[in-house]
């Protein structure tokens, strides 16, 4: 029987209890709050549900995970992170990313990231623990992602494009930022063909338990404001040590 947890106590069952079918299923109830999802997340559990439903909490096993220095960029988009004509910030614009990101997904499948799910993220982002990545033409948001940042973990959420490879674009200045400052690893929580065709590649979830555990006692590093974005959007180039594939 599916654990029931009642909202006024933030305690989750441990990972290892996860259903086998649907993979990863944990537990319902709890609520949104700050302390509910960043309990989750330091214990390897995301929220995921659709409309309807309860709170769903997951630890599905295998566990997709992106090490920022195995990403792989093909020549096609090496070429557009050059001439794309993109302008890539951090956190300049949290709340309308959220909100393409939630639009793309209705427009696809019927969203989860429905208001309460928003207004959770959005307090965590004015509390320092999650994080945008926009992607720009000109003054026009074409792409983004975001998630939250815990020790050297980046916990992605979702992404979203309005022109071909802008998620792309974010999803490498992303990997290009946690790298220079020492992030273990990025967490995609389920496999997807779009993000292995990138690098991401999964791994049990008892070794990213143990990646998380290690992680948490390094503290964690800004985004923001650890670098001049001037050097965190340097164009690719020969010498640049990303590696790069043809299509």
């Amino acid at each position: 029987m599916l654990p029931w947890l009642p909202p006024h106590i933030v305690a989750f069952p441990p990972a290892a209890q996860a259903l086998d079918d649907p993979d990863g299923l944990l537990a319902a109830g709890g609520a949104l709050t700050p302390d509910w999802l960043l309990s989750a997340y330091r214990h390897g559990i995301f929220p995921w549900y659709g409309e309807g439903q309860p709170v769903l909490w997951w630890s599905p096993n295998p566990r997709m995970v992106l090490f920022p220095e195995e990403i792989r960029i093909r020549r096609s988009l090496a070429k557009r992170l050059r001439n794309g004509g993109f302008q890539v910030s951090f956190d300049h614009a949290f709340e309308r990313v959220i909100a393409a990101c939630a639009e793309t997904r209705a427009e696809a499948e019927g969203t989860w990231i429905d208001d309460a799910m928003r207004e959770a993220y959005v307090d965590l982002h004015h509390l320092g623990h999650a994080h945008s990545v926009e992607v720009w033409q000109g003054e026009v948001l074409v792409g983004g992602l975001y998630g939250l940042s815990i020790g050297r973990i980046f916990f992605g959420e979702s992404m979203f494009s309005h022109v071909p490879d802008a998620s792309k674009v974010a999803l490498v200045h992303l990997a290009r930022r946690l790298q220079r400052h020492g992030f273990t690893l990025i967490d995609c929580q389920m496999h997807t063909p779009h993000l292995a065709s990138m690098g991401a590649r999964d791994i049990a979830r008892d070794t990213f338990l143990d990646y998380l555990e290690n992680s948490l006692g390094l503290g964690s590093e800004s985004l923001v404001n650890k670098a001049s974005l001037e050097n965190d959007l340097t164009a690719l180039n020969p010498a640049d040590p990303w590696s790069t594939e043809s299509t």
